[in-house]
């Protein structure tokens, strides 16, 4: 009986492989409704007034620091996307009198085919004065958010 529970045991832990394997050499062809897909999060400095900001990025297990940007640069910071989809980056941004609260990555906005911004693998974002908006690759009207505080 242990032999019967072992092959199963083999045999689950080899089709976790394959279809771990097979995840990870889709990336290139798909835009990230896979499982373990890496995300590549860009946020640009696009205040008007041109000032530079420090923003602050972390989620409930990693902590990115502090990051001062100024006008037209950007930071960006890459992770894999767990399996239950849960994953949630919350940045603060601060400048001149200002400092404005925003979930940069939310699995159920930037990892959803249902919502109304779809799936990013590359989640570019733009920040100024008025929000945050999260670009689009083929160059159309950007996704637009009010700020959380």
């Amino acid at each position: 009986m242990v032999f019967l529970t072992n092959r199963h045991l083999i045999f689950v832990l080899i089709t976790y492989l394959i279809i771990l394997r097979t995840s990870l050499s889709l990336e290139h062809s798909v835009n990230g409704d896979v499982p373990f897909l890496p995300k590549h999060v860009m946020i640009t400095n696009k205040l008007v007034t041109r000032e530079g900001m420090v923003l602050h990025c972390r989620n409930k297990g990693k902590d990115l620091g502090f990051k001062a940007i100024l006008a037209d640069e950007s930071f960006d910071f890459r992770f894999h996307l767990n399996i239950r989809r849960t994953a949630v980056y919350t940045c603060t941004f601060s400048w001149h009198g200002n400092v404005k609260r925003f979930d940069i990555f939310r699995a159920d906005r930037d990892d959803n085919p249902r919502s109304t911004c779809g799936i990013c693998r590359e989640c570019i974002w733009h920040i100024s004065e008025s929000g945050p908006c999260r670009m689009k690759r083929d160059g159309g009207s950007p996704y637009c958010f009010p700020w959380a505080s």
